[in-house]
């Protein structure tokens, strides 16, 4: 199921909303200063047109940077990315079949806007906690 889940996703919004973060990862890639935000976009690309069967957590490493880097993010690409979300969950949402792929889509709004200090793990070794601390 979640196999038929990521192909119906790439084919009705995954493709785009890849093209879209790759798009971003390589305008932060002409200025040397923004390379991490391209990291960090081609990153989430993969995620976005393969997302079912993963998820994201924060990761306890993670310091100071990672809050100022996602300040700048969100000012520089971070709120188109999020805008392309919410206008592809849209689109998502007028047909049955592609409702659960809009609220999907309107998911990862959070992770479009705050990229830095999360990874990108299977669901299956993910935990419940915000902090990565076990149950």
């Amino acid at each position: 199921m979640q196999t038929i889940g990521n192909v119906l996703w790439l084919v009705l919004a995954g493709f785009w909303l890849a093209i879209g973060y790759l798009l971003a990862g390589l305008l932060a890639f002409v200025l040397i200063v923004t390379i991490p935000f391209g990291i960090a976009s081609f990153r989430l690309a993969g995620f976005v047109i393969w997302p079912f069967g993963r998820t994201t957590t924060w990761r306890r490493d993670a310091g100071i940077w990672s809050v100022i880097g996602n300040i700048v993010w969100i000012i520089l690409l971070g709120w188109e990315l999020a805008l392309l979300h919410v206008v592809a969950g849209a689109l998502l949402m007028i047909t049955i079949i592609g409702i659960p792929f809009g609220v999907a889509c309107w998911k990862m709004i959070p992770l479009s806007l705050v990229p830095l200090g999360r990874e990108i793990v299977p669901i299956s070794s993910a935990t419940n906690d915000p902090y990565g601390i076990p149950a």
